[in-house]
């Protein structure tokens, strides 16, 4: 199998930039349809307006549903086809952008993502992670091509809640650990192929960047400032992660994650924050060694990432309540087996109880 890189067509980042969706647009079609929340047009609404304004595509705005399903995707793609949109633009964060590759993908259509939190790395990705309606796990959609556009205004970001901003540390803390694991098991990747040197450079770099920047970015964020760390991190949890989950791999961490959503109560969680939990247990079921594991828990900890089940919403640890989602992660067709040794549920239910016990310990640390 062929070692494969793929990424985005174009990624821009810097404050500002939503003003200029419209010219991006122009460049792909004559008639837009813009996936966002309700929050979002009150809060982007006359920006994105304004933008469009300056060019001739025309656009709509179109209030998503809040779960990336086959329902939601199927709603829009009637939406798409019978009022002649051939451009899908998705405004928001990862259930939105997932969403609108997805409509894009099925109606022939140019797909442009715009994040307004930097909370997952799914903007860049070829890539949607499809739910059921109740918010379980389903199945990835693979797609055969990366956004045309990812456009990324720091400045809305830097004003977006800072817990998104860290949740999108944790998604990113996953990307080298999970494409170390490929690697190091020679497995597929979400790219169709083998990991190539530079997804694995990427993902790296991603780590490097995250534990350099990401408490100052945190602290910046909460005064209400955007600095070089904050904009550092931002590319991480976007592109560095986008680049390096899809072309390095994915294994234990977001296996995990999946296997959380069977859970009612983790569904309020955010994405990183369950994949944050998810590292840990990779981690423990790949025995790293104690002072390292206890120095990144205690990253986590101090970025204010959940390090323990109960910080997650889960107060029964009990094995009939955490089983079944120890059997969702070791489902066959999930990622989890990509790990350079065989793993079954039993595994990962021991490993979840002792990442909870080891974040406990470092809590307590820092009382």
């Amino acid at each position: 199998m062929a070692k494969i890189f793929i990424s985005p067509a174009k990624y821009v980042q810097g404050p500002g930039e939503m003003d200029n969706l419209g010219s991006y647009a122009e460049k792909f079609g004559k008639k837009a349809l813009c996936l966002i929340s309700a929050g979002g047009i009150k809060r982007q609404g006359d920006q994105i307006t304004a933008s469009f304004k300056k060019v001739s595509t025309e656009f709509h705005f179109e209030n998503f549903n809040g779960e990336c399903c086959y329902k939601e995707i199927d709603r829009l793609l009637e939406i798409v086809k019978k009022d002649g949109y051939d451009l899908v633009v998705g405004i928001g964060g990862g259930k939105i952008f997932d969403t609108a590759k997805a409509v894009a993908y099925k109606a022939g259509t140019p797909v442009i993502v715009v994040p307004t939190i930097a909370s997952t790395d799914a903007p860049c990705s070829a890539l949607s992670v499809i739910y059921t309606e109740e918010g379980v796990f389903q199945e990835y959609l693979f797609l055969p091509a990366n956004p045309n556009v990812v456009l990324v205004d720091t400045a809305i970001i830097a004003k977006s809640p800072v817990r998104m901003t860290v949740s999108g540390m944790g998604d990113a803390m996953a990307t080298y650990f999970e494409a170390k694991a490929c690697a190091d098991s020679d497995a597929g990747t979400c790219a169709g192929g083998k990991i190539s040197e530079v997804a694995l450079g990427v993902a790296e770099l991603c780590y490097d960047t995250l534990i350099d920047e990401g408490l100052k970015a945190k602290l910046a964020l909460e005064a209400g400032a955007l600095t070089p760390a904050v904009e550092k991190v931002v590319e991480a949890n976007t592109l560095m992660s986008g680049i390096g989950f899809e072309s390095g791999g994915l294994a234990g961490a977001h296996a995990v994650h999946n296997g959380l959503t069977v859970l009612p109560e983790c569904h309020h969680m955010q994405h990183g924050e369950k994949v944050n939990f998810g590292t840990m247990t990779q981690l423990v079921l790949q025995n790293m060694p104690e002072d390292e594991l206890t120095d990144l828990i205690e990253w986590m900890h101090t970025v204010g990432l959940p390090v323990t089940l109960n910080e997650l919403g889960i107060t029964d640890t009990s094995r009939e309540h955490l089983m079944p989602a120890a059997e969702a992660a070791a489902a066959e067709s999930d990622t989890l087996h990509n790990l350079p040794f065989e793993v079954n549920a039993e595994m990962v239910y021991g490993a979840m109880l002792a990442a909870d016990a080891y974040g406990k310990a470092v809590i307590k640390e820092f009382e």
